[in-house]
């Protein structure tokens, strides 16, 4: 089920603006962040620039995926193992303050996200 209009604003402004803050602006011609919403989720991404001469695109690599659920209106936060398959990041439960999970990725204090 799609995210509520309201909903989907609301989070496209703060996904938006953690994304923008997250990468200082020297580095954007290298790495930056984006994000995707599908359905009732959202997936931040890395996004690199060519780093060998035969590359001409850039690559993306899903950092975290929060999930929306219309019927509590909470938001739950996955992490990727190494095969790119989602699993609920357990050290925080699930919540209706976006900001919260924002500053779980952050903040990164299992080093899931970042590494």
């Amino acid at each position: 089920m799609p995210l509520p209009v309201l909903v989907k604003t609301l989070i496209e402004k703060k996904v938006g603006a953690f994304c923008k803050r997250k990468v200082p602006a020297h580095i954007l011609d290298k790495v930056n962040l984006s994000y995707k919403v599908r359905g009732n989720s959202i997936t931040i991404f890395e996004n690199r620039a060519p780093w060998h001469p035969d590359m001409k695109e850039w690559t993306s690599m899903a950092i975290a995926k929060m999930r929306y659920d219309n019927k509590t209106g909470t938001w739950t936060l996955y992490c990727a193992d190494r095969n790119d398959r989602w699993h609920e990041y357990r050290d925080i439960e699930p919540t209706k303050d976006i900001d919260a999970i924002l500053k779980e990725i952050d903040e990164d204090p299992t080093g899931i996200f970042w590494g």
